[in-house]
């Protein structure tokens, strides 16, 4: 996918292609998870190949988040709505391209984030967010809200990653903080990047 994927996060979904809609139907019937990685190359949607032979090339990143249904409606034949919870991180140990372009793969489970609470001199990161969501709260409804709870404003490991997936950052950088294994760390880079950019006095 074009978007980076952390822990605790909200993701929402169109799938159309009939590569996917066999794997959420699967997914949302038994509750099982699936993996969401970043492109490296190619589009979400699959692709004629330049040549006109096939279809374009498609990588990724190795290191990805698991992803579970939590919301599923489908209004039309061929198209699902679904809403996803993100679980615990994984790394790729093989991958594979079925037929019809579907990747499958061996994962390895990282270890979660550790919880830590959020030190004094970084608590006006996790002020800033609440203030954020407080706005947004008032002026979007609550189902279309970009962090969806539970709130966990004194962890660091919740606040980093909801900073992350608000911000505009280059999937690069967002992609090694994904990775990261320091939720502190995590946290004073991104308490750094606010304080830079007049969004926090961090």
């Amino acid at each position: 996918m074009n978007t980076v994927l952390f822990p605790g996060g909200s993701l929402q979904l169109q799938i159309f292609e009939v590569r996917y809609l066999d794997l959420i139907g699967r997914c949302h019937k038994t509750g099982a998870p699936f993996g969401v990685v970043s492109l490296l190359q190619g589009e979400e949607v699959r692709r004629a190949a330049p040549a006109g032979e096939g279809f374009a090339q498609e990588d990724f990143v190795d290191i990805g988040t698991l992803a579970t249904v939590t919301e599923f409606s489908a209004p039309q034949a061929g198209l699902m709505l679904v809403r996803c919870t993100a679980g615990e991180r994984f790394r790729i140990t093989r991958r594979e391209r079925l037929k019809h372009g579907l990747w499958v793969a061996d994962v390895q489970g990282l270890q979660p984030d550790k919880v830590m609470p959020v030190p004094e001199d970084l608590k006006v990161v996790a002020q800033a967010l609440e203030s954020l969501l407080d706005n947004l709260q008032q002026r979007t409804d609550a189902a279309q809200l970009p962090v969806q709870p539970p709130y966990r404003f004194d962890d660091c490991a919740w606040v980093a990653n909801r900073w992350c997936e608000l911000l505009q950052l280059p999937p690069p950088l967002r992609q090694g903080l994904m990775q990261l294994d320091n939720p502190l760390l995590r946290l004073e880079l991104v308490g750094d990047f606010l304080s830079r950019n007049g969004i926090a006095g961090a």
